[in-house]
């Protein structure tokens, strides 16, 4: 059997791969907005995606501050106002 450790950083379930998924689709839809700038709906998804990414890293930051900062700094997301460690 696979330990939860090892499943958990090789699934796409796993907090990193969503963290990832969502910085995707964010870097996208800001691309996007740079030539649509009356682009409503688009910037609406574009807050929703930026809060439910950042849940995930701020209970990433909880449960393994090391995987947090290392996730961090290979995404190259900055630290939002309300985020300290």
């Amino acid at each position: 059997m696979v330990s939860k450790e090892k499943k958990e950083t090789n699934s796409r379930g796993s907090i990193e791969f969503q963290v990832f998924s969502f910085t995707t689709k964010i870097n996208k839809i800001a691309s996007h907005l740079q030539l649509h700038k009356t682009d409503f709906l688009s910037e609406r998804g574009l807050h929703k995606l930026l809060t439910k990414r950042e849940r995930l890293l701020c209970y990433l930051s909880k449960k393994n501050p090391t995987r947090y900062l290392e996730l961090r700094n290979v995404l190259d997301i900055q630290e939002s106002r309300g985020d300290s460690l």
